[in-house]
């Protein structure tokens, strides 16, 4: 399996080309910050708990089964327990390395009949790593689309995310979020309880703050895309918590059919959807 390596000795990534482009680990200061398995090959066994990921062309559950979109015809199988179709398609499939750090995949015009292009770019500078995520409708009619990055981050955790509002369920969510309250709101720095899965929007410039408390490791993570959305997920049978910046909120695709808010973009064709991406050590 092939690793490549970004960095040096004070921020390190370790990318794997031929299992989604992941970050099989980031290591700052000579701590693991994700949770990365000793086996590299974990990650095609179990590829949504380890490491960090690209979410195309949409980020986290959506019902499986058969959907017409215009004149297509989506048709998902289920890939995860609860029987949604769940972080999109480019998750642990092979990509090409294009150049220093840049890696892309072509895929689509399957289960999801369009074809599309995922880019991404992992850039080391002073004491920040950057993500910079593409998604490129290459079909002939719009697209439904959204990306997203999915890192897990090693526990214990202190995190702060700075959003007004919150969709408090993943699985099943009402079209409109709510305000922020007991513990969904993550405003200031502390412990996420034990078992949230949920997504912020109406973020601040700077939405996240992370701090390692036994490793003296602080980070902001600033997300730049044309709609910002944060999932945060702290199952309690993991070690790590997930933060996740993605561009549309839970159930995107049923969203976008039904005119309610946070739905999927629809790229026209050659249209690109960006997500930046930038965690800053301090």
């Amino acid at each position: 399996m092939e690793h490549v390596r970004i960095g040096d000795d004070t921020i390190e990534a370790v990318i794997l080309p031929h299992v989604g482009a992941r970050l099989h680990r980031l290591r700052v200061d000579g701590h693991d910050l994700l949770r990365t398995p000793g086996d590299p090959s974990d990650h095609a066994r179990d590829p949504f708990s380890w490491g960090a990921y690209v979410m195309a062309p949409w980020c986290n559950r959506i019902e499986a089964g058969v959907v017409n979109v215009g004149s297509r015809r989506v048709a998902l199988d289920a890939n995860f327990p609860d029987g949604s179709a769940i972080h999109g398609q480019v998750y642990a499939r092979p990509w090409v390395r294009a150049d220093e750090g840049r890696f892309l995949i072509r895929a689509g015009g399957d289960g999801w009949p369009w074809e599309y292009e995922v880019g991404l770019h992992v850039a080391i500078v002073d004491r920040s790593v950057r993500f910079e995520q593409t998604l490129t409708n290459l079909a002939s009619d719009p697209m439904p689309a959204g990306i997203g990055l999915h890192p897990w981050f090693r526990r214990p955790l202190l995190v702060a995310i700075r959003g007004d509002v919150v969709h408090t369920v993943n699985t099943s969510s009402e079209p409109q979020p709510e305000p922020v309250n007991g513990p969904f709101d993550l405003r200031e720095m502390g412990e996420m309880a034990a078992d949230l899965d949920a997504t912020w929007t109406h973020l601040a410039d700077v939405p996240v703050e992370l701090r390692w408390p036994n490793l003296g490791i602080r980070a902001a993570m600033r997300i730049s895309a044309p709609s910002r959305y944060v999932v945060a997920a702290s199952p309690n049978h993991l070690d790590a918590t997930a933060v996740e910046p993605q561009t549309h909120a839970p159930q995107g695709l049923r969203r976008t059919l039904n005119g309610e808010p946070g739905g999927l973009t629809m790229l026209d064709p050659g249209e690109v959807l960006p997500l930046t991406v930038e965690i800053v050590f301090v």
